[in-house]
C-alpha cells in the first residue's frame, strides 16, 4: 500500500478505473470519479473562503454521499461530522463549541440543524445527491459570499482534517482535532493489520459520524486502493441481503451489531457461508469471546478484534490474521502506535501488571482543543492516557479489564465489569449482558447486571447469581440481575455502563 500522507493523496493513489465507493442498488464510483468529486468540492469551498484548518460541520445521513463528502471535506478543511439524529439543543451545543465556517446539510433533509444554524448565523451549504454512481453530489454554496481561502488546497501534515467530540458520558464533551498525518497513519495501520488489497470490499454498517466507520471502513479501504459499500445504516433484517448483493470481503462493527446479526442467523446460515468473507472485524467495545467463536463458526472466517478510540484516529491494537495468533478476549498486539501500561504515578509497569493503557505514535492527537486542564490530565511524558485499564500477557497481547471510570469499587474491592460479563455469557440462556455499578449507601457501589436471554430460553436471577458464584469471588457476584428485551445503547451502537443504573431505576449515576 502506498505511503500516503493525507486524504487527497490516498484517493490519488487508487487505480483510476477501480471501484472506490459503492452502495446497495447503485453502480460504483471509481477512483478517478472520486478524485474529480474531491477536487470540485474543495474548489467550491475554497471559492467561498473556506480552506485548510477551517471547520466545516456536516449533517448528512449514512450512505455513499456521507462517505464521499467526508473524504472530500477532510481533504482540504477540518471536517466535523455530526449525528443527524441530534435534537436542536444538541446541535446548538456542538455548533457553538465547534464554531464552524459553515454547515453542510443534505438538500431536502428536515433537520433542526437548519433553525439552529440560522439562530447562530452559521451559513448552510446544501449537498445535492446526484443520480448515477454512488456518492456523487454537488454543493450549493450560494449562502456564502465569494472569497479567497486563506489556505486553499489539500490539507498537509499537522493541519486538522477531522474534528470529533468525546462521548461526554461523565463530563462535558471534549473537542478532538485529528490531523492529516493522524488520519493517514491510522488508515495505513488498519490496512496493514488486515492486509487490505485493491481486491477487497468492505460492507460499511457503522455510522459515518463516528471514528470507527469513517476511518476503519471508509478511509482504510480507500487508502488501500480498495472499495467500500455504504449502507444507509445498520439493519440486521437487511444485512444478509446486502451481503449477497454487494459481495464484500469483510465488514467491521461493534459487538452489539455482531450479536444482532447472530440473532438473525437461523434462516440465514447458508447466506453467511455463501458470503465467503475473508475476515470480520470488531472494535470500539470488548467482544465477548463467546460471540467471536459463534461468528467464526457461522461465517467460516477469522474474527479480528481490534482496539480503537477517537483520540488515536481509531486503531491502537489488533489481533492478527492467520497464520498469526488471535486470542479471544484480547484486543491484540500494538498495531500502529506504541502501547504500554502505566501506573498512577506515571511509571511503566512490567508484563502481567494491571494499569492504565497509554499510547504514543503518528496517529495520536496532539491534544484536546482549547482545553489545557484536560490535556494536563491526558498526557504524561509524551504518552496519552487512554482511560482504559489492562495488562499484557506473555505474548504481548493486550487484555482490557475495563474503563477506569467503569471499574466497580465495592467497599474498596475493585471489580472489572468485563470479567463478570464474560462469566455470565457462558450461561446457555444468556445472549447479551452488561455488568455495571449500582450506587450503595455503605459500600459506595454494588455489582449489578442486566441480561437479554436467548429466544426460547429461561433463567432466573437466582440461577444466574449461582452460576456466577461458582466461578467468581463472592464480592464480584452481581447482587442484582435484571432481565430486559433490549439493553440501552448509545448512538454508535455501543453498550454504555455509566448511567445504566439510573436508566434502569436503580438510583442515581455511580459516584
Amino acid at each position: 500500500m502506498a505511503a500516503i500522507g493525507n486524504v487527497r493523496a490516498a484517493i490519488a493513489a487508487g487505480a483510476p478505473t477501480a471501484p472506490a465507493i459503492g452502495a446497495p442498488g447503485r453502480p460504483d464510483l471509481d477512483f478517478a470519479g472520486l478524485g474529480q468529486l474531491v477536487d470540485a468540492t474543495l474548489a467550491a469551498l475554497n471559492g467561498v473562503g473556506i480552506g485548510r484548518d477551517d471547520r466545516v460541520a456536516m449533517v448528512v445521513p449514512n450512505g455513499p454521499e456521507m462517505a464521499t463528502a467526508f473524504l472530500a471535506v477532510a481533504s482540504g478543511t477540518a471536517s466535523a461530522p455530526l449525528n443527524p439524529a441530534y435534537r436542536a439543543d444538541e446541535f446548538e451545543f456542538y455548533i457553538e463549541d465547534l464554531k464552524p465556517k459553515a454547515v453542510i446539510v443534505q438538500a431536502g433533509m428536515d433537520s433542526p440543524v437548519r433553525a439552529v444554524a440560522s439562530k447562530l448565523k452559521v451559513p448552510l451549504i446544501e449537498l445535492h445527491p446526484v443520480e448515477g454512481p454512488a456518492g456523487r453530489f454537488t454543493l450549493d454554496v450560494s449562502a456564502l459570499k465569494p472569497a479567497a481561502a486563506a489556505k486553499p488546497g489539500p490539507s498537509q501534515g499537522p493541519e486538522t482534517a477531522l474534528v470529533l467530540h468525546t462521548s461526554g458520558t461523565t463530563a462535558r464533551p471534549k473537542i478532538v482535532p485529528l490531523s492529516a498525518t493522524n488520519l493517514a497513519a491510522s488508515a495505513r495501520h488498519i490496512g496493514a493489520a488486515l492486509r487490505l488489497a485493491p481486491s477487497d470490499r468492505c460492507l460499511n454498517i457503522m455510522p459515518l459520524f463516528h471514528i470507527h466507520g469513517l476511518i476503519a471502513a471508509v478511509l482504510s479501504s480507500v487508502a488501500a486502493g480498495a472499495s467500500v459499500s455504504c449502507t444507509p445504516g445498520f439493519n440486521a433484517l437487511r444485512f444478509f441481503a446486502w451481503l449477497e448483493e454487494t459481495k464484500p470481503s469483510w465488514y467491521t462493527a461493534v459487538p452489539t451489531m455482531h450479536q444482532a446479526i447472530l440473532a438473525r442467523l437461523g434462516r440465514n446460515r447458508e447466506a453467511a457461508q455463501a458470503a465467503k468473507l475473508r475476515l470480520i472485524r470488531s472494535s470500539s467495545a470488548s467482544l465477548p469471546p463467546q460471540v467471536m467463536l459463534e461468528l467464526e463458526e457461522a461465517f467460516g472466517c477469522p474474527v479480528i478484534e481490534s482496539y480503537g478510540m477517537t483520540e488515536a484516529a481509531h486503531q491502537m491494537a489488533s489481533n492478527a490474521l492467520p497464520p498469526g495468533k488471535r486470542k479471544p478476549g484480547a484486543v491484540g498486539l500494538a498495531a500502529g502506535p506504541e502501547v504500554a501500561i502505566m501506573d498512577e504515578a506515571g511509571l511503566m509497569l512490567p508484563q502481567g501488571a494491571i494499569g492504565e493503557v497509554v499510547i504514543r505514535g503518528p496517529n495520536v492527537t496532539s491534544g484536546y482543543d482549547n482545553n489545557p486542564d484536560a490535556n494536563l490530565k491526558a498526557f504524561a511524558s509524551g504518552w496519552f492516557r487512554t482511560g482504559d485499564q489492562g495488562r499484557f500477557d506473555e505474548d504481548g497481547f493486550l487484555f482490557l479489564t475495563g474503563r477506569l471510570k467503569e471499574i466497580i469499587n465495592r467497599g474498596g474491592e475493585k471489580i472489572s465489569p468485563i470479567e463478570v460479563d464474560t462469566i455470565l455469557m457462558d450461561h446457555p440462556s444468556v445472549e447479551q449482558v452488561v455488568t455495571f455499578a449500582i450506587p450503595h449507601d455503605k459500600l459506595g457501589e454494588e455489582v449489578g447486571a442486566v441480561v437479554v436471554l436467548r429466544a426460547g430460553t429461561e433463567a432466573s436471577e437466582r440461577e444466574l447469581r449461582d452460576f456466577a458464584a461458582k466461578r467468581l469471588a463472592d464480592f464480584k457476584v452481581p447482587r442484582r440481575v435484571l432481565f430486559v428485551a433490549e439493553i440501552p445503547k448509545g448512538a454508535t451502537g455501543k453498550l454504555q455502563r455509566i448511567g445504566l443504573a439510573a436508566k434502569l431505576g436503580l438510583g442515581g449515576p455511580p459516584a
